[in-house]
């Protein structure tokens, strides 16, 4: 038996999907992946799909699953809306790579007055909290567009993910670790979600070699919470969430794009649900619904 795995054709959707191919052939378990070009590819409107921004990168892969031109689909996982269809399931979460931001300079200096590039209002929300001296642009396109604009000039900084860089094999010169004090990151960043479909067992029991408890139990507290406030779209909040001896911790944010009006709280809890939902509350009576209800679907 071959499994097809759907995946976006970016280089990072590339990398990530043969990254799950290399570990299912080391299990004795052959693959095939299949490229497939979403909405959010060819630039569709976010406004068009009923999930924002992120449905724009899934939605196709999904429907190729349910329709079974393929047998497995490879996301990252920050890029899943925060609900699930009962026939389809993340049926594995292999270990995460890390969920920080990076900081990416021309120089290796952030002066004030910079211009930093980003087309993430979560990271343009948090840029101006951290560092209001600075100025925050737009900048988008791929991991080696932004590079090639950093090196012209274009922006004098950026930030991206440190994962989406160790997948890509790409180092910059002049590279800082963000902390969580100054960038919480996506709900989801770093990891990778599995899917099938979920009447496949034999799938299922195949992707089963590729499931690590610790960044599964990660990733059901930052989508929990993610659901709870309505994290269907590119909303302004960051969430973090790792296991504890003693249950989970999470650290989350949620922030008008302006950066002006923000909650943030650090909770623990026994379980992924329940460190969600206490999260949740304590956003919540922190502003937090009013403030992402200013950003709207």
């Amino acid at each position: 038996m071959t499994l097809r795995i759907g995946t976006r054709r970016s280089k990072l959707a590339l990398a990530q999907a043969n990254e799950v191919a290399g570990a299912l052939a080391a299990s004795g378990v052959r693959t095939e992946v299949v490229p497939i070009t979403t909405a959010g590819d060819r630039g569709a409107d976010p406004a068009s799909d009923p999930a924002g921004i992120k449905g724009l990168f899934v939605a196709e892969i999904v429907r190729a699953l349910r329709d079974a031109e393929i047998d497995l689909a490879v996301h990252s996982a920050k890029d899943l809306p925060a609900g699930e269809d009962e026939d389809v399931v993340i049926a594995a979460v292999p270990e995460r790579a890390s969920a920080l931001d990076v900081l990416v300079t021309r120089d290796g200096g952030l002066r004030t007055g910079a211009r930093v590039g980003t087309s993430s209002i979560r990271r343009r929300a948090q840029v101006v909290r951290w560092r209001p001296d600075v100025v925050v642009e737009d900048l988008r396109g791929n991991v080696d567009t932004r590079l090639r604009k950093l090196a012209a000039g274009e922006t004098d900084a950026l930030i991206l993910a440190a994962a989406g860089l160790v997948r890509l094999g790409v180092v910059p010169e002049h590279l800082a670790p963000m902390s969580l004090a100054e960038m919480v990151p996506a709900p989801g960043q770093g990891c990778l979600a599995v899917q099938s479909r979920a009447a496949d067992g034999a799938t299922i029991d195949a992707l089963s070699v590729l499931d690590h408890p610790a960044s599964r139990i990660a990733l059901e507290a930052e989508r929990g919470l993610m659901a709870r406030l309505g994290g269907g779209c590119a909303l302004p909040l960051g969430a973090f969430a790792e296991p504890t001896a003693h249950g989970v911790r999470m650290v989350a944010i949620a922030l008008t794009p302006d950066g002006s009006r923000f909650a943030r709280t650090e909770v623990d809890a026994a379980t992924p649900d329940e460190v969600a939902a206490l999260a949740a509350l304590d956003l919540s009576a922190g502003g937090a619904d009013e403030i992402l209800g200013l950003v709207g679907p």
